[in-house]
């Protein structure tokens, strides 16, 4: 969640946080969801920050072993909660894929500085799951993607992929060529 913006009165704004583009989708399997993340980074360049929340087991890592897949980077793409961080790097001539897993960070921004995401940005995709109060601070551009699944005993693989592009580099780009 974000920190409480500076107050601005009606007249006054604030555009960097407002959503400037959001979309709502239907995953129904895991093989959906992965389809999603090579769909998603024929969207993405250097320097966009995708941040990924959901409930354990949504499709986070899942989602991003797809943007891997799209990206064309290096090595298996999986979820690097013990070592916080892993990067891909491209075999070609796209952005590195810097994935990170925040999940074991209490911290904000401050507790993350040793990752050096500030540094990766400019010429990397970087995708940040469980990374809400903690590395907003980085940009105003980025791409929130909210996972949605049902949670207790169930085998559903149903999931419900909220989308939000915020600052001026989602402006114009239109996510609805992600829907199925």
């Amino acid at each position: 969640m974000e920190a409480p913006a500076t107050p601005h009165g009606p007249a006054e704004p604030q555009p960097s946080r407002q959503p400037v583009n959001a979309v709502e989708l239907t995953v129904t399997s895991p093989e959906q969801m992965r389809e999603l993340g090579r769909r998603l980074a024929e969207l993405l360049r250097a320097g966009d920050l995708v941040m990924l929340s959901g409930e354990l087991g949504a499709g986070k890592t899942t989602l991003t072993r797809g943007l891997g897949e799209g990206l064309g980077v290096r090595g298996a793409v999986t979820s690097p909660t013990f070592v916080i961080a892993r990067v891909h790097p491209s075999l070609g001539d796209g952005p590195p894929l810097v994935h990170v897993d925040a999940y074991r960070l209490s911290g904000g921004l401050d507790e993350m500085e040793d990752l050096d995401l500030d540094v990766s940005l400019p010429e990397s995709v970087v995708v940040v799951e469980w990374g809400e109060g903690k590395v907003e601070e980085l940009t105003e551009d980025r791409l929130q993607l909210v996972i949605h699944r049902a949670v207790g005993d169930t085998t559903d693989e149903v999931r419900h992929v909220t989308l939000t592009g915020l600052g001026e580099r989602w402006k114009g780009t239109d996510l609805g060529v992600l829907s199925f």
